[in-house]
């Protein structure tokens, strides 16, 4: 019961977590704003797929990229590194496939700017919750920080479709 209410409050002990929640939830109210706008521009059949039914799932697969990633940099790093190490062709290709991947990824500066505020937040929520010496396993801390994302996305999307209504 104790680990219980102490998981209850600790995003009182470790503010970035309300911090990462406040991110999450704006973005959220910013995707459901713009996913309508997203689908009236649609021409192409793929356009109307990505901007249609792909564009939640997408945007959810993104910020759970991030976090991951934000959340596990060592663990992923070292891995990473572990496979360039094992021949010269492969760190070619792994490095080719990261350059062409981020470079098409930075071609959209505005989903640039989603990732790296999205990516701090997450870094600071993990800062504060090491100042509190809480480090749960690798695997555990990134499935509960992108539970937290979620649930944020998610009251950013309630709040869009409960409030925006009532104000037009």
């Amino acid at each position: 019961m104790k680990a219980v209410f102490g998981l209850l409050l600790l995003p009182v002990r470790a503010p970035m977590l309300l911090v990462l929640l406040l991110v999450s939830g704006y973005m959220g109210l910013h995707w459901a704003e713009v996913a309508p706008l997203m689908l009236n521009r649609a021409e192409t059949p793929l356009q109307l797929e990505l901007a249609g039914p792909l564009f939640w799932p997408l945007q959810c697969l993104q910020a759970l990229v991030v976090v991951l990633f934000c959340a596990m940099p060592d663990l992923l790093l070292r891995e990473l590194s572990q496979l360039m190490a094992a021949s010269k062709a492969l760190t070619l290709v792994v490095t080719l496939l990261i350059v062409i991947t981020g470079g098409l990824y930075l071609l959209h500066l505005a989903v640039l700017a989603e990732v790296l505020v999205l990516a701090s937040s997450v870094l600071l929520a993990r800062l504060d919750l090491s100042r509190l010496r809480v480090a749960p396993a690798p695997w555990m801390g990134a499935i509960g920080l992108s539970v937290w994302v979620l649930l944020g996305i998610s009251l950013g999307a309630l709040v869009h479709e409960r409030l925006v209504p009532a104000l037009v």
